[in-house]
């Protein structure tokens, strides 16, 4: 009696340990830096979204793969952005940038209803999406997308969260995001640039407009740029008159 009781625990128990197992290992992939306090934007999503485009309500194990289920918890970035842009991109959000070639519009252009991909970096392993919901101006943006500590927390979603271009070409190839309410940003993150919610005309749309000046935040403590990318620091060099030797005294031969 005792063996079948064990043996029937044992057998209820392992699908528990597996889906815990596979949320620890979804979460360790996709950690970006920053982890503050959970703010009154935070909006839980707990088993399904509702997309904007049409009146069905999807689960999130259909829209997003086996490898993006949603967790009881929440809510990753990627399920977050096909349901609220109606972008139908496969793979991890590093993989959307390639997968939308032929499918979506791409471009260096903000747009609202775009979503902003990220590039993967030693921080953010499988890159980000967000969705941008206004344009500010040539050099800022604002999103929301789930799965980013700094406000909206692990899983949660985050609303109304500001982002800024610090490329120096004003391309968008290299975004800060805001950190909290206080105006602060955090490190530099590279980012692909936008995809938009039509069909792809066979072409990157580029931006032609003059770059505007780079916004004044604070200092960024990081840059998860490759080093190749990250801008030129002109230093002025200054030469200098070479020293004058020194007079040589060799024993017995005076001085030389």
């Amino acid at each position: 009696m005792k063996s079948w009781l064990l043996g029937s625990a044992l057998l209820l128990g392992c699908p528990l340990l597996a889906a815990n197992a596979e949320a620890a290992q979804a979460d360790k992939h996709h950690r970006p830096l920053h982890k503050l306090a959970v703010s009154s934007h935070v909006h839980q999503i707990s088993t399904r979204v509702t997309l904007k485009s049409g009146a069905h309500v999807v689960s999130a194990m259909h829209m997003a793969g086996k490898h993006a289920q949603m967790r009881s918890h929440g809510i990753s970035c990627v399920p977050y952005a096909r349901a609220e842009s109606g972008i139908q991109v496969a793979g991890n959000a590093w993989q959307w940038w390639g997968n939308a070639q032929g499918l979506y519009a791409r471009g260096e252009q903000p747009e609202a209803g775009s979503v902003l991909n990220f590039r993967a970096n030693g921080r953010m392993r499988l890159g980000h999406v967000a969705v941008v919901t206004r344009v500010v101006n040539a050099r800022e943006v604002i999103i929301d997308h789930a799965n980013w500590p700094s406000i909206g927390g692990y899983g949660g979603v985050s609303r109304d969260v500001a982002v800024v271009d610090v490329s120096e070409a004003n391309n968008w190839s290299a975004v800060r995001v805001e950190l909290g309410r206080d105006g602060t940003f955090g490190s530099v993150y590279p980012t692909y640039g936008f995809i938009y919610n039509r069909p792809d005309a066979g072409f990157v749309t580029a931006s032609i407009a003059r770059p505007a000046p780079l916004p004044e935040i604070n200092p960024a403590r990081t840059d998860l740029r490759p080093v190749a990318e990250r801008p030129w620091h002109i230093v002025e060099e200054v030469a200098e008159a070479p020293a004058r030797p020194r007079s040589l005294t060799i024993p017995g031969h005076g001085l030389r």
